[in-house]
């Protein structure tokens, strides 16, 4: 697999609705995939709406800031440079892009959703034959992307995403625009989820791959 190419994409939202508190990419759904892909011989390029720095969540960093791989990525001094450089959707090589990745977070609920310039990007991946990824709320980001038929991407798919049940428990049903996994399941998305909550839970359909949580 050495020689292809990763977009990892992340947020460049750090506002949670109107609570006052901040959010952004969420640590270790960018720290471990991103371990993954490097461990696999995969450039990565990190991609957010508005390029620039892009913002992590800080109870993230609170949370996870300890785990080894997340502890690594934080001190990866090559990670941190591209994550305050991020690309434009305008300025990511898309031709040699083979695989593309949305990062959660709640952060991407309010800019990578109702994007058409990242909805027709990601249809385009996906319909050239490539693999698209989402973790957690990172499937936002399918929930408005089309085919070239009309339909919905994630229509007749097997699909996960962060639960409606464990919004509720973070007590932010009512901050988040709208609930993914009905969204999810509105869009024709056949929906799964682990037994209990925060428990890994991943589904690959065709060229689909989604996970649950962070624990995914």
């Amino acid at each position: 697999m050495s020689g292809k190419t990763v977009i990892l994409f992340v947020t460049s939202h750090e506002d949670l609705g109107d609570t006052g508190k901040k959010t952004g990419w969420y640590l270790p759904e960018v720290a471990h995939p991103y371990k993954v892909f490097r461990n696999a011989g995969l450039s990565v390029v990190f991609v957010s709406p508005k390029g620039g720095a892009a913002p992590v969540d800080p109870g993230s960093v609170s949370n996870f800031g300890e785990d080894p791989v997340c502890k690594e990525f934080l001190a990866d001094q090559e990670a941190s440079a591209a994550l305050q450089n991020t690309l434009t959707p305008q300025q990511a090589d898309w031709a040699k892009c083979d695989a593309l990745f949305f990062a959660g977070g709640h952060g991407p609920m309010w800019d990578c959703v109702n994007n058409e310039e990242i909805n027709q990007k990601t249809a385009e991946v996906y319909e050239a034959g490539r693999v698209v990824g989402a973790v957690c709320h990172g499937p936002c980001a399918l929930t408005e992307v089309k085919l070239s038929n009309g339909s919905y991407l994630v229509d007749g798919k097997d699909v996960t995403a962060f639960t409606d049940r464990e919004e509720e428990m973070v007590s932010l049903t009512d901050v988040v625009p709208f609930p993914l996994e009905t969204r999810l399941r509105e869009r024709g998305g056949v929906f799964s989820c682990a037994p209990e909550p925060w428990c890994a839970h991943v589904v690959v359909s065709d060229r689909l791959v989604t996970g649950q949580n962070p624990a995914s």
